[in-house]
């Protein structure tokens, strides 16, 4: 369960990375005002640090190595303002784009729906909600007091990354929590390299855009 990902300057040239481990672990960070999470691997080592950059009209997301924000190792960008069809454009740590994420306009509104793009604007993956009805119950209740708390424990939403042959290869899980700020990304597939590191980019972004709805 091993390919590449974040990890030194420019995510993509450290051996350490071949040998990441998967699931990742994205948890939010409770402590700030911030919208930030921590991305860890399988043996609990910190693999990145998402920081979304507040007040802007358009969304900047900062990914660097650690908590220490040291190093920077991605730039994920919007080409417009928040918008239903904005798409954000990944750049590593030398400002050269590697690809970028979609949302599909009203197709997301009841069910969360993004196609991933390689360098050249192509189209590789789609990531599809996999049960809209978890978020809705989840935006519901969260908002009564007490049961709210509960939430977490009961209506969990789950993103599903399919290939071009219909494909399930990754899975990124909201996982049983108390106040529910934690998800878990899955390999369930094969997928080459470079679609590796576009795939675990185009998650963060749409955990910070999800996570904005319920």
């Amino acid at each position: 369960m091993q390919h590449e990902e974040l990890l030194d300057s420019t995510f993509v040239k450290s051996a350490d990375i071949k040998d990441f481990n998967y699931p990742l672990t994205f948890s939010f960070k409770l402590t700030t005002l911030a919208n930030d999470f921590v991305a860890k691997d399988a043996t609990g080592k910190t693999v990145a640090y998402v920081r979304q950059k507040m007040f802007r009209l358009k969304e900047a997301i900062m990914i660097y190595s650690d908590e220490t924000k040291s190093e920077l190792c991605y730039k994920i960008n919007a080409n417009k303002m928040i918008d239903f069809n904005a798409n954000y454009e990944f750049t590593n740590n030398n400002d050269i784009a590697i690809g970028s994420v979609g949302r599909k306009g009203m197709r997301s509104i009841w069910r969360a729906h993004y196609v991933i793009f390689d360098e050249d604007k192509n189209s590789e993956f789609t990531i599809k909600e996999e049960n809209p009805w978890s978020k809705v119950f989840d935006t519901l209740f969260s908002e009564i007091p007490i049961v709210g708390l509960l939430t977490g424990y009961v209506f969990n939403p789950k993103y599903g990354v399919i290939d071009k042959n219909g494909n399930t290869v990754a899975r990124l899980s909201k996982e049983k929590s108390l106040l529910g700020k934690s998800f878990r990304l899955e390999k369930t597939g094969e997928f080459h390299e470079g679609d590796s590191e576009r795939i675990l980019l185009s998650f963060m972004m749409m955990v910070l855009l999800e996570k904005r709805r319920g």
